[in-house]
């Protein structure tokens, strides 16, 4: 909340405030003077106000006005939102492009599909080298590509207020745009497995 409200009445109020003091100066409010005010007073108030909004739309997670140029300057929308995603889901993307700048770690792959809205732990394999233990799998050396995203069976994200609009589905659930994202982002060598329980 701001210290000083900036609406046309106060400003007003700050230009009047302003005027060098004399008889030629009046500062009642049917003076001609504080109805020539007035007009800069609300230009001032409206200015203020679309900055006050530029500042929370400059920001991914809470855009709204410019996610479409959010998505046009990070390639967005992408098949993998399907065919009718919601804002929410939309900002999601965003987010995951704009704070994924790339990598190959287990910790990158859990943020960028934190993200997106999804909560996950990854499996790495290696093949069976003498001196491992027994009871694990004895799998070659094919397995060194391999890894394995685990995930709730049905991932659950529910509309929050403030992030969608009216008419917007309250939920939508499955792990289709999680497994499509990976697919995209994953690097080109390996083999990605999903598992759901």
């Amino acid at each position: 909340m701001p210290l000083f409200e900036r609406t046309p009445a106060t400003l007003l109020a700050t230009l009047k405030a302003l005027l060098p003091t004399g008889a030629v100066w009046p500062r009642e409010p049917d003076a001609a003077l504080s109805r020539i005010l007035g007009g800069p007073a609300t230009t001032f108030a409206r200015i203020y106000a679309r900055a006050q909004a530029l500042i929370v739309d400059a920001f991914p997670a809470t855009t709204l006005e410019l996610l479409p140029e959010w998505e046009r300057t990070l390639g967005l929308p992408d098949p993998c939102a399907g065919a009718a995603p919601t804002i929410q889901q939309r900002r999601a993307q965003v987010v995951a492009r704009f704070a994924g700048r790339g990598g190959q770690s287990v910790p990158y792959f859990v943020a960028y599909a934190a993200n997106l809205g999804y909560s996950i732990t990854i499996t790495e394999f290696a093949p069976f080298r003498f001196g491992m233990r027994f009871g694990l799998p004895m799998a070659g050396e094919e397995w060194s590509h391999v890894w394995r995203v685990n995930a709730p069976l049905d991932t659950i994200i529910s509309f929050r207020f403030g992030q969608g609009r009216f008419g917007e589905r309250f939920r939508t659930w499955g792990n289709e745009v999680l497994e499509c994202q990976l697919e995209e982002i994953k690097p080109a060598h390996t083999i990605l497995l999903f598992s759901y329980s």
